[in-house]
């Protein structure tokens, strides 16, 4: 535990941090990290309230975005590479846009800048109302199809869904912070650390054309579609999602040198 965010780390070479997706834990990477922690110091946080990072305070994705960067401080590293997917995108660009200078270079996989949209608050409110009287199994059940592709392996949806188990509070907590996060549209423009957009050709919650707007919107950025995948792209196609990740992270890190 450091600045409050349970965390793993392992590896060595230049610290690249994940940060997860809702309903996740660090757990989340287990497939792609020793794929990574060969080339880089691989830093896995629970961001506030999941995994072992106990908390029945609200927060906000601002919120998490400075508890990442009071992590970085905390571990004595100046700057990172920072790769946030779905959730963990929106407090990746927060942290990029509050705390530039800690950031690298930045991955932004299967994630928005835009705010929910209407039908999205909505779902929302609908998702808070059966947590509330159902609890997190109900939620969590109807969520595997949605993050998936239509043809993934049973033991992915399998695995998913092991993964998905969070404190009710969390989860309630989480889905008010998603639902209001702010638009981050404007502040892409000012982010100016060489960014990856990564987006799923099967991702029906942040489609590929989003991470097209995204990364056309940045300064320095490219957008890369992997194939046979959805929303959870680390889950789906780890191989491809880690060499992805390794050839656009050793580049920067060679560069930096």
């Amino acid at each position: 535990m450091s600045a409050g965010l349970a965390f793993a780390d392992s590896g060595t070479g230049p610290a690249l941090v994940l940060l997860h997706a809702f309903p996740f834990d660090r757990h989340f990477w287990d497939g792609v990290t020793p794929r990574l922690k060969d080339n880089f110091r691989v830093i896995a946080p629970d961001l506030l309230g999941f995994g072992e990072t106990a908390s029945t305070a609200q927060w906000s994705i601002e919120d998490q975005g400075e508890a990442v960067s009071a992590l970085l401080t905390s571990l004595g590293l100046q700057s990172a590479m920072v790769l946030g997917l779905s959730m963990g995108g929106y407090v990746a660009l927060a942290l990029a846009v509050h705390c530039p200078t800690q950031v690298a270079s930045l991955i932004l996989a299967d994630t928005k800048a835009a705010p929910d949209a209407p039908k999205a608050r909505a779902g929302r409110e609908e998702a808070l109302a059966l947590v509330s009287s159902q609890g997190v199994s109900a939620f969590a059940d109807g969520m595997v199809a949605k993050l998936l592709s239509p043809h993934a392996h049973q033991d992915v949806q399998r695995s998913t869904r092991q993964l998905m188990n969070q404190p009710q509070h969390t989860i309630l907590t989480a889905l008010k912070a998603l639902r209001d996060r702010p638009d981050r549209r404007p502040d892409l423009p000012s982010v100016t650390a060489p960014c990856l957009v990564l987006g799923g050709a099967f991702d029906t919650i942040s489609p590929p054309s989003e991470g097209r707007e995204i990364a056309a919107a940045l300064p320095n950025a490219k957008f890369v579609e992997i194939a046979d995948a959805g929303h959870l792209t680390n889950l789906e196609a780890p191989e491809a999602f880690a060499q992805i990740v390794t050839e656009f992270s050793r580049a920067r890190a060679t560069t930096r040198a």
